[in-house]
């Protein structure tokens, strides 16, 4: 079993940086960043496999960062450029298999474990 807890959402003006992170026990194959806005579906946005390969949405391409300490019990999602378009609710992910869709953002066989979620709201 795998918990994942987010931490560090919350408001900043467009053009501002959050970094989020999200506390992991159990063991993990691929992480992933995924984010819902209001009234909209949940999509990943970035991943992370074990070997450190990574793989971005488009959406957030050069702007966001995703990392993990040595030990894989930390996740982090460095935002900056922030707009109001990446208001969103922020989910940690987690998958026991498999390695990133390139491009996608995404685990590539999806994920079994969620985080219940930070927001993170970005005002113009």
């Amino acid at each position: 079993q795998v918990q994942l807890v987010e931490s560090g959402g919350g408001s900043v003006q467009a053009g501002g940086s959050l970094r989020l992170s999200c506390s992991i026990s159990g063991p993990t194959r691929c992480l992933a960043w995924y984010r819902q806005a209001p009234g909209g579906e949940r999509q990943g946005i970035a991943a992370i496999e074990s070997d450190g390969t990574k793989s971005y949405a488009d959406s957030v391409k050069g702007r966001f960062i995703i990392s993990k300490d040595g030990n894989e019990r930390t996740l982090y999602l460095q935002m900056n450029d922030l707009t109001p378009s990446d208001t969103a609710t922020y989910y940690c992910a987690a998958a026991t298999q498999g390695f990133v869709y390139p491009g996608e953002g995404t685990c590539y066989y999806g994920v079994e474990f969620w985080g219940r979620g930070t927001l993170v709201t970005v005002s113009s």
